[in-house]
């Protein structure tokens, strides 16, 4: 399974399981992903959930040997791209329950957008996190959205237009990272601070949460209307298929 559940007492915990792909994520993965997320919502037996990557990478964010072979003239595909990935951090931000992130490894991209919605997130020195869409042709327009709240104009605008990724002490002073841990111990450490969260008043959080979500309800809304005209434009150049292409002959070799 490409995702995985388990239960740690009040914790659900959700793996992306594609270690061989630094667990970079394909449309059913995040389908997938909603349904677990949703489930746990559901579930009154779960307090809060971490979610986190197997082996050495939380999320790589899109697999680009499923989008470099988007036809430039096809609007309807880039759309229902972009719905996919507005679903996936809706089914996140609509948690009234506490998110952790354990980062285990690079978060990068879609992934490290999706570790930005955890209401904490938890990594250790060798973490690497960034935004490096732009470096493959395609522009970061949820992933501004993502990072404004946490980085601010010049921070997020530096992100965006460099794709460089920052390590674990930097990204804990960005704000990126809610804490540090060593290595061993990511996983264990958001577990242990969910259970924590998991035995607060639910009510308390639930509207905590809530109120939380009607801040960025609108900007995502924004974001994703956005993300559909700007990636029509860059797909209708080539440009992004042309340097997936590239980026994925060149893994090849």
């Amino acid at each position: 399974m490409s995702v995985l559940l388990d239960r740690d007492g009040p914790v659900a915990v959700i793996t992306l399981n594609r270690p061989e792909k630094l667990n970079a994520w394909t449309a059913e993965m995040r389908d997938r992903l909603i349904e677990l997320l949703r489930e746990a919502g559901a579930d009154p037996q779960v307090g809060a959930v971490v979610l986190t990557g197997a082996g050495r990478a939380f999320c790589a964010g899109q697999d680009l040997g499923e989008t470099a072979g988007i036809d430039p003239d096809d609007h309807a595909a880039s759309d229902a791209w972009i719905d996919g990935f507005d679903r996936l951090y809706r089914a996140v931000l609509d948690l009234d329950k506490p998110v952790l992130a354990a980062v285990n490894g690079v978060a990068a991209g879609s992934g490290f957008q999706f570790a930005l919605l955890a209401d904490l997130r938890i990594g250790h020195a060798g973490t690497r996190m960034g935004q490096p869409e732009v470096l493959s042709g395609i522009p970061s327009i949820t992933g501004i959205w993502a990072m404004w709240s946490v980085l601010g104009r010049a921070k997020t605008t530096e992100f965006a237009l460099t794709g460089r990724l920052v390590y674990g002490a930097e990204a804990e002073r960005l704000g990126l990272l809610t804490r540090l841990v060593a290595e061993h111990d990511v996983l264990a450490s958001a577990v242990a601070q969910a259970k924590e969260l998991a035995a607060l008043p639910s009510g308390a959080v639930a509207l905590t949460k809530g109120r939380l979500r009607e801040l960025e309800r609108d900007a995502l809304a924004d974001s994703v209307t956005a993300a559909k005209k700007v990636h029509a434009a860059a797909y209708a150049t080539g440009e992004p298929q042309r340097e997936m292409a590239r980026f994925l002959k060149g893994r090849a070799k």
